[in-house]
């Protein structure tokens, strides 16, 4: 795959600004995601990673475990509203869109074509543009991001979230909904989405899951990052802000507190698969004939 310099020069941004890699929602995978109640709070539109989010990497078929959730995802938000923004389908390296015609057909959704990887600026302005050009035009802060990369899939959302050239090197912890302020004003009850608008942001969610283990070390790497900035950037900055002794034994700790208010609001509990049947006494007589017959016969 050729370099993806935009997120090679993410990190820059991080070292002034360590809040860009942080996600407002950690699932396994998106069947964990409550679309019914995401669309209740006012979020419009969805843009998805495709690779180890929706499909295996390299491939262009859904992953069999999640067709219910895409399929309600897909209903939930309307002919659309919901996109692919890849940095292989229908990237500059997706030579003639077959790739992203590919993904299209696979997945039922449009695959939006872009000049630059994830997570450049110029990737930013074209899901803006594309957006903004429906019939019923969805703003930056009906907008959810799923994927699985902090260095592309967030930072593209945190970019999503900037309204200024300022934006890009500084930004207020309650301007961000991982934010436990805004969290409360946004979702402190669900009857009380509407009057949230004015503190509703891009939602940046972090599929953790992987359906095939892949480029392990940057993702090693990018967790320790994410680690080191609950513990030595939100944690000390919210405990200052709530009189509180800075703790920064345990970063994990912060980031449940964070990210409980919206997970009770926007994550659901799957069923656990059921439990293999267990053959009974004739099924089993039956497979050992079987088994008999077909050693004789070789």
């Amino acid at each position: 795959m050729p370099l993806n310099v935009p997120g090679i020069l993410a990190p820059l941004q991080f070292l002034v600004n360590p809040r860009i890699i942080v996600p407002n929602l950690s699932v396994k995978d998106i069947r964990y995601l409550d679309f019914n109640a995401l669309k209740h709070a006012g979020y419009r539109g969805v843009v998805f990673d495709k690779d180890n989010c929706l499909t295996p990497p390299k491939e262009d078929n859904l992953v069999p475990d999640i067709e219910g959730a895409w399929k309600e995802c897909r209903e939930v938000f309307g002919e659309g509203n919901v996109i692919v923004v890849s940095n292989t389908a229908g990237a500059h390296v997706d030579a003639g869109g077959i790739q992203a015609e590919s993904v299209r057909y696979h997945l039922g959704v449009p695959v939006l074509f872009h000049s630059s990887f994830k997570p450049a600026y110029s990737c930013v302005h074209q899901i803006r543009s594309y957006f903004r050009s429906l019939p019923k035009s969805i703003e930056d802060d009906e907008l959810i991001v799923v994927g699985d990369r902090l260095l592309t899939d967030i930072v593209l959302a945190s970019r999503l979230r900037e309204k200024t050239f300022r934006d890009r090197f500084w930004s207020r912890s309650k301007s961000n909904l991982s934010s436990p302020d805004a969290s409360k004003r946004v979702i402190s009850k669900p009857d009380d989405a509407t009057h949230a608008l004015p503190t509703r942001t891009t939602l940046a969610v972090w599929t953790t899951g992987l359906w095939v283990k892949e480029a392990t070390v940057m993702r090693f790497c990018e967790r320790k990052l994410l680690e080191g900035v609950r513990k030595w950037v939100i944690a000390p900055a919210e405990n200052r802000a709530e009189g509180k002794e800075v703790d920064r034994v345990s970063p994990m700790k912060n980031a449940e507190y964070d990210e409980d208010p919206l997970k009770r609001a926007f994550v659901r509990e799957i069923p656990p698969p059921p439990p293999p049947r267990k053959r009974t006494i004739l099924q089993s007589i039956v497979v050992f004939v079987q088994a008999l017959q077909f050693r004789r016969s070789g």
